[in-house]
């Protein structure tokens, strides 16, 4: 039978399927659930991939900006990301894998600075030789520690001032941690910046001793194509523009599954990789205490503006930003990293914001956030002028990453949920990590493993299903 095709249930559908294997659904199109869905379909299960918008990728996805299609946010894979470079050798992507040495800015007290080596940061006026000194002693520090899971009951300002002493916490750790989490450092454990100082020392362990940065020539939209080819052809069925209003168990078996179009569809196993807050809304049969566990997660969203320009800012990857009057986090120059052919020989920036999800400027229209923006690249850059401007585009996710607050594990909801068939994975279950595609790669990984465990242990043993997944091997001879 066609694995397109739905069967009609009275008013549900159920996909196509072999009666000897069960249904699931993943709920969300995003690298996570592309995954997953890869994962199990290759382990002979029937899947079905389900994503609200009309293509994947979610915040991997890319769009077009002044007829420049790059990624909608900006992604950059390291030498040590060893899940996502296996996952573009499956997708035959390996080879066009680019490494480009890159520098760094940081922009303080008005004025630019390049820190993209030991010499300029000694020179580095802000902080006098002992702060360098203590500030580089606490990146060696965290990047080696192990035992990480203490650091979530320590606030991480605390932690930083012991190491690094109340001058560079002022003028340094502070306005950085309130760049990338608002007001939310606060609450914010100090997990948070081994995680992060890991991650970046981890590339130069795996044998770069230089800061290299690697793309995939495309970008994350060849990547997205060559991923969705693969899906297709391990019999995964997917769903575009189909959003999920609820999932909750039906009287006579299954999972069933509400769309926003009034249809619905029924399925053995469920999976939800949406956010914590909204997969506590679409799931109202859990628990209460599911449910405290999933809203209590604290999130930040994300407002981040493409711009392309006719030419280069001053040829930083990453330009972190310690001014409070800067409107926008950091500035990520994407064409001092990927090579501009792929722009049009034009300049492609990043200008991203860091907030609560209940923020107002959620709801700013883009055409003042442009002009306030650019108006704040003007003053950063004296060379800069408003004509270099060739086109903008704001994008906005209202969540995107779940903070790491004091003892964040301990307060995780599981993944397998109280109602029978259902699981719950998404990035919140990133827990010695930072929010990247490495990171959400490794988490389907191991997720599915654990999923396909659970579905072992929970089919009926009189199903087809189990006594498929238990069929002893047949010898082969030879």
């Amino acid at each position: 039978m066609d694995a397109g095709v739905d069967v009609p249930l009275g008013s549900w559908t159920r996909p196509a399927r072999s009666p000897s294997r069960e249904d699931w659904a993943i709920v969300g199109g995003g690298v996570l659930g592309m995954t997953l869905a890869l994962r199990l379909a290759r382990r002979g299960e029937s899947v079905t991939l389900i994503e609200s918008a009309d293509r994947l990728g979610g915040l991997a996805s890319a769009w077009s900006v002044g007829g420049v299609v790059w990624d909608r946010h900006y992604h950059v894979i390291l030498q040590s990301d060893r899940s996502l470079r296996a996952l573009l050798t499956e997708l035959g992507l390996d080879g066009d894998l680019r490494w480009v040495k890159t520098r760094t800015g940081f922009f303080t007290d008005g004025r630019l600075w390049s820190l993209s080596n030991s010499f300029e940061f000694l020179r580095f006026p802000p902080l006098g030789l002992w702060h360098k000194l203590r500030l580089a002693a606490t990146i060696v520090y965290a990047s080696r520690i192990k035992k990480w899971k203490r650091l979530e009951r320590v606030p991480v300002i605390d932690w930083l001032a012991r190491w690094s002493g109340r001058r560079t916490v002022d003028v340094i750790w502070r306005p950085l941690l309130r760049a990338k989490l608002g007001e939310q450092y606060r609450h914010t454990s100090a997990a948070f910046i081994w995680a992060t100082i890991s991650r970046l020392y981890a590339a130069r362990r795996s044998g770069m001793k230089t800061e290299h940065f690697g793309y995939v020539a495309g970008g994350y939209a060849r990547i997205l194509e060559r991923f969705e080819a693969l899906l297709r052809r391990n019999g995964v069925r997917i769903m575009l523009g189909r959003a999920v209003t609820q999932v909750g168990p039906r009287p006579g078996g299954g999972l069933g599954m509400a769309f926003a179009d009034g249809s619905r569809s029924v399925f053995d196993r469920v999976v939800v990789t949406a956010a914590a807050p909204l997969a506590a809304r679409v799931c109202p049969d859990l628990s209460p205490q599911e449910r405290t566990r999933l809203k209590g997660i604290r999130y930040l969203g994300i407002v981040c503006a493409s711009v392309l320009l006719r030419r280069p800012l001053a040829d930083y990857y990453i330009t972190n930003v310690t001014d409070a009057w800067v409107p926008f986090t950091a500035v990520i120059e994407m064409s001092a990293l990927v090579d501009r052919q792929f722009f049009g020989g034009m300049a492609l920036v990043y200008l991203p914001k860091y907030l609560a999800s209940d923020d107002p400027l959620f709801d700013r229209p883009d055409r003042e956030i442009e002009e306030e923006w650019v108006q704040a690249l003007a003053r950063m850059y004296p060379e800069f002028r408003p004509s270099d401007v060739i086109s903008v585009r704001v994008s906005r996710v209202r969540y995107v990453v779940p903070v790491s607050t004091l003892r964040y594990s301990e307060r995780l909801p599981p993944m397998v949920t109280s109602v029978p068939g259902l699981a719950i994975v998404n990035s919140a279950h990133i827990v010695n990590g930072t929010l990247n595609v490495n990171e959400t790669v490794q988490l389907a990984n191991r997720s599915a493993r654990a999923l396909l465990a659970w579905a072992d242990e929970t089919r009926p043993r009189t199903s087809d299903a189990y006594r498929e997944a238990h069929r002893e091997p047949v010898a082969r001879s030879g």
